[in-house]
């Protein structure tokens, strides 16, 4: 018994010793990198615990209170999972492997990201590596034909024209079918942003693609939006989807570095259509009975080869980057000039961009900012789909007589236009310059808590000048001929303010993402449009001149405020000025007696003259709020809200809610899943978005009364009081309202290598915008 207890006796300090070895904490700290650098922001947790800690910009870490026999786990989005055992060690350094199907998934959502196979909503994305190639104009080239569901064409074929993206189809008749734009955080407006419309004889302008402003080579990745649970988010602009272009930044290797880029591309008309030829169409004339000898002008011309022609693209980028210590910035200069296939059409991008970020006390504290100024030139035929019987560029090479000369003074018959005149003695140029500005602040107010403030402006000056000058026969050109020109003027300006809240934890198995925020948005316009008749001059450059002056002589001699003037003729003892559209009043409100004015004012450079002006301001104020809960990395739940208020609206509906919700379940991490299935996803959601871009400046705001030849002399000047609103907004005017059900299924077989989705939706919209006439009502 003697020899058993002192056998006890010894044994216990020795089992003290394992005991307290066995329950003892470390700190462990490191390095985190991957085969370029260190890597920032990388999550290590000790398995099965919520104690946990997060790389440095330096990829430095310090995790408190480690048991010895612990095991750590390092993970980041686009990387292999790592799990090291402890062992005792107080320093672990690890080397991450880029997980190439993880950093294939990864997506820009509104106000966050998150990867394909979390994602609750349907939703894709495309990043640089997967983009088109070849001839890329403009940046929804890069994805043209490569996400499901989405549908890209341009309206032309000319470099720059207009472009309609559809997501699931189109929504609504009259108002914008477009997703919404955003890039870099900042949400783009639906209205044009290059100057357009008028016509000088060969129809309207049309809309230029509102993302010729961005290089193509600056975007990291377009993530696409579809359905309404991941559209909810943008509430009255979310209904045709939307479109999160975000570009590159300086993170990478460590260091500075260089790249420059340059291609050159051709492109040509595969076909033209079998016109006849001059033989065939003089035989043809005699065989209608008609006189040769009248049609013949002793040429054989093909029109088609005469208009198109082999055009080139160059595409040149400079690009600098540098990942410091505790930021990063990249610099990208970049030229582009691109020639249509058609004569007289091109599109020159000169556009320049800064990206920066900055890190300060331990990471907590992040600044951001991106920046981009552009210019782009447009130069566009006369093709339009308005051009009347005579038709546009196009029209008159398929109808022109092929025995025609190429002469451009040849004046063409039967009120038909030659090509070669079109060509010559029309033009049709747009400048366009953008500037679009984001800072941003981040602060993690606890581990859990970031606070975020986002501040955006968005700047776009747009000119486009068309004249017809005197030489263009056939063209219509007013009572007074000698050519005809347009200036279409037109300003955007939009400030964005967002401040946002996210709360993120993990509690046992599951995790619990919240987001809330508030964002003020304003949109300024303003536009001057100039119409001119009868010049003096053949010289083109010197007819758009020669308008700009007229104009802005005569309103630095109108007092007060004016929308619209003109005047026709030219008398020695001045022009006859007509006020359009001004009903004159005091200040009770009584109709004053009118009188027409006579401006002394010589030396006019066009004959007759008219130029209208607009003015107008919307603002868009809005909450959201998104949770994401967790279970298991199995079950998935979203829920989004926003409320936007907006000066659009009417009286009677100056907010509106939109709501969504969806669910997710990951069957293929289910235990009874099969080894080759990698994924498997239900996906059920349902919301309402809205579609606010019938509304606005011009569409169902006001309606005027006009009354014609009011205008009141004053010292010599012109004195012009404002107009009378006769009615305003209907007070029930909103937003196009559109309710949206989904489900879809995502699948993937031996590491997705074979992958796909399907989808079945039902979208349904209501409040649908219309334009009517109705008899005025009862004073």
């Amino acid at each position: 018994m003697k020899i058993k207890l002192l056998t006890k006796l010894l044994l216990l300090p020795v089992l003290l010793i394992m005991g307290s070895s066995a329950f003892a904490q470390i700190t462990v700290s490191g390095t985190v990198s991957d085969s370029d650098g260190t890597v920032p922001g990388v999550n290590i947790i000790e398995k099965g615990t919520s104690n946990g800690a997060q790389s440095d910009f330096d990829g430095n870490y310090t995790l408190n209170d480690v048991a010895n026999d612990a095991t750590l786990v390092f993970s980041y989005i686009g990387y292999t999972t790592m799990e090291v055992a402890v062992n005792g060690q107080s320093n672990i350094s690890v080397t991450l492997q880029t997980d190439i199907e993880s950093l294939g998934e990864v997506i820009v959502i509104g106000y966050g990201t998150t990867t394909i196979k979390d994602a609750t909503g349907a939703v894709a994305s495309v990043t640089a590596k997967d983009f088109n190639q070849g001839v890329i104009i403009s940046a929804e080239q890069l994805i043209q034909g490569k996400i499901a569901g989405v549908q890209v064409t341009q309206t032309s074929g000319e470099p720059g024209a207009g472009i309609d993206i559809r997501i699931r189809g189109a929504n609504s008749i009259r108002s914008n079918n477009n997703p919404l734009f955003v890039v870099d955080g900042i949400p783009l407006s639906g209205a044009n942003t290059s100057a357009e419309g008028g016509d000088i004889g060969f129809g309207t302008s049309s809309a230029k693609n509102p993302l010729n402003f961005l290089n193509p080579s600056d975007i990291e990745s377009i993530s696409v939006l579809k359905d309404a649970s991941a559209t909810a988010i943008y509430g009255s602009r979310g209904a045709n989807g939307v479109v999160i272009i975000t570009t590159k930044s300086g993170k990478g290797k460590r260091g500075g570095s260089w790249e420059f880029g340059s291609s050159l591309s051709i492109a040509e008309v595969p076909k033209n259509y079998d016109l006849l030829s001059a033989k065939a169409y003089l035989e043809q004339t005699e065989r209608f009975g008609f006189s040769v000898d009248e049609r013949d002008f002793k040429n054989s011309t093909d029109w088609q080869e005469f208009v198109f022609r082999t055009s080139t693209s160059t595409d040149n980028n400079l690009a600098y980057s540098n990942n410091y210590g505790d930021g990063n910035v990249r610099t990208t200069f970049g030229y582009s000039k691109a020639f249509g296939v058609v004569k007289n059409s091109s599109l020159e991008r000169i556009a320049g961009r800064v990206n920066a970020s900055h890190r300060f006390l331990d990471d907590k504290l992040r600044l951001g900012f991106q920046g981009s100024i552009s210019r782009v030139n447009d130069e566009s035929p006369p093709i339009s789909g308005s051009a009347g019987f005579q038709g546009d560029l196009l029209g008159a090479a398929y109808s022109a007589n092929p025995t025609w000369p190429t002469n451009p003074n040849f004046d063409g018959t039967g009120g038909l236009l030659s090509p070669a005149t079109v060509l010559a003695y029309t033009e049709n140029l747009t400048h366009t310059d953008r500037y679009l500005l984001n800072g941003s602040i981040e602060y993690d107010i606890i581990p859990e808590l970031t606070a975020r403030v986002n501040l955006g402006y968005d700047k776009a000056e747009s000119s486009r000048s068309a004249v017809a000058s005197l030489n263009a026969r056939n063209f219509g050109q007013g009572v007074f001929g000698n050519g005809s020109g347009i200036i279409n003027e037109l300003n955007t300006q939009s400030k964005l303010m967002e401040l946002t809240l996210n709360y993120e934890t993990d509690f046992g198995n599951s995790n619990l993402d919240i987001i809330g925020g508030y964002s003020f948005q304003d949109f300024d316009t303003y536009g001057r449009n100039i119409y001119g008749w009868g010049f003096f001059t053949d010289d083109m450059n010197q007819m758009v001149r020669d308008l700009e002056e007229t104009a802005n002589s005569i309103e630095s001699r109108i007092i007060g405020e004016y929308q619209q003037y003109g005047y026709a003729g030219n008398i020695s003892e001045g022009i006859f000025i007509n006020r359009l559209g001004l009903d004159n009043r005091d200040g009770m409100g009584n109709p004053q007696p009118t009188t027409d004015f006579l401006l002394p004012y010589l030396g006019l450079k066009t004959r007759s003259l008219f130029t209208d002006t607009f003015d107008t301001t919307d603002e868009l104020e809005s909450y959201f709020a998104r949770v994401n809960y967790t279970i298991a990395d199995k079950y998935l739940f979203t829920g989004t809200i926003r409320a936007d208020s907006s000066s659009r609206f009417g009286s009677d509906n100056e907010t509106g809610y939109f709501p969504s919700g969806a669910f997710a379940w990951k069957i293929h991490e289910e235990d009874f899943a099969g080894e080759n299935l990698s994924t498997l996803k239900i996906r059920v959601g349902a919301g309402i978005t809205g579609n606010q871009e019938g509304l606005g400046f011009g569409n169902f705001v006001t309606r005027r009364r006009y009354a014609g030849g009011d205008v009141i002399s004053d010292g010599g000047d012109i004195n012009i009081p404002g107009l009378d609103n006769v009615s305003f907004a209907e007070p029930s005017l909103k937003w196009e309202e559109t309710l949206q059900y989904a489900i879809g299924l995502d699948f993937g077989f031996n590491n997705d290598r074979v992958h796909g989705s399907i989808d079945v939706y039902r979208k349904e919209t209501s409040d649908l915008l219309f334009q009517t006439t109705s008899a005025q009502p009862a004073p």
